[in-house]
């Protein structure tokens, strides 16, 4: 007797960045650093990150300052994954998002997207569709962290019914 294939499954990490300042109304939205707390959160979040061995081969983050620095605040936990700083990603909506996301190369078997809401949210919805928990269909947090299980060979085969394996929320780091 023969066993069943075994589904091919990918992982993804969808990530918030960390609070940001709204110190400098003059300010471009992009340009907003992240604020004490949100360094502090971020700061909790790569300990957590290392204790659980999350470890993607790719790193996708939007190229607004508070993406960035959420990024460079939690890298020396992931390891060494290839990193692309992205203008696209910055206000992009969930069809967006996860058409870029289908353009992963084949290789890579786990990715984090580090982004903004709504887009990350309703990304994180669509993804996980009524496998979501109920926390995260009513709000996605600066600095949260979701992860998902996508039953896809190849991230242009990703689609809905992802399972969600983390739901990482600052104020319970």
């Amino acid at each position: 007797m023969t066993k069943p294939a075994k589904t091919a499954s990918l992982t993804l990490h969808l990530l918030r960045h960390g609070k940001s300042s709204w110190d400098d109304p003059g300010l471009p939205d992009a340009d907003r650093p992240l604020t004490a707390r949100g360094e502090r959160a971020a700061g909790k979040l790569a300990r957590q990150l290392a204790h659980e061995g999350v470890a993607p081969g790719l790193v996708l983050c939007s190229a607004a300052r508070r993406a960035r620095q959420t990024l460079e605040l939690i890298l020396p936990a992931l390891g060494a994954p290839e990193i692309l700083v992205e203008d696209g990603l910055y206000a992009a909506g969930a069809p967006a998002l996860l058409s870029r996301l289908r353009q992963l190369p084949a290789g890579i078997r786990e990715a984090m997207l580090i982004g903004h809401n709504p887009g990350i949210h309703e990304l994180a919805l669509l993804l996980a569709g009524n496998r979501a928990p109920a926390s995260l269909r009513e709000r996605f947090p600066t600095g949260a962290l979701i992860s998902l299980r996508l039953e896809a060979a190849t991230w242009g085969d990703v689609h809905r019914g992802g399972v969600v394996t983390r739901l990482l929320l600052p104020r319970e780091l």
